[in-house]
């Protein structure tokens, strides 16, 4: 059975991984406009690298569902992993970093989380799914 349509993931992780890595060089580009922005970045270089890596991994994941080719499966899979645990994990850190009471961040981490979450889940079915395996085999 399934959940999602393959072009609908194709598509929407293309653009949305695409998006996110052009606001990153944005932003890059923006940090080198300041004063003092090297050290700054030079600080960050492999933590921005290895997000950079993860939406191109996301990028070309799309792609390749869009094109079908059977790479393409693994790569989103661990995007989809990927970009859940990192999103929880960043959740539960700015959960602990805020003051208290922290009932209505949570309730708000909670509504962007939970939709994320169960769109990389069902992403995750439709592509061990046997209709996947099939379109997904060249």
């Amino acid at each position: 059975m399934d959940l999602l349509n393959l072009e609908l993931i194709g598509w929407l992780f293309s653009v949305v991984s695409g998006i996110a890595l052009a606001l990153g060089v944005l932003i890059v580009g923006l940090y080198c406009a300041r004063e003092g922005a090297r050290e700054y970045i030079a600080k960050r270089v492999l933590e921005d690298g290895v997000l950079f890596l993860i939406w191109f991994l996301g990028l070309a994941g799309g792609v390749g569902v869009l094109l079908g080719k059977a790479w393409s499966r693994p790569a989103l899979e661990l995007f989809c992993w990927t970009l859940m645990v990192l999103l929880l994990m960043s959740c539960w850190s700015r959960l602990r970093a805020a003051p208290s009471p922290r009932n209505m961040l949570g309730l708000q981490l909670a509504l962007f989380v939970m939709p994320v979450v169960a769109f990389c889940v069902a992403t995750i079915f439709t592509l061990r799914s046997e209709a996947a395996l099939r379109a997904l085999s060249g």
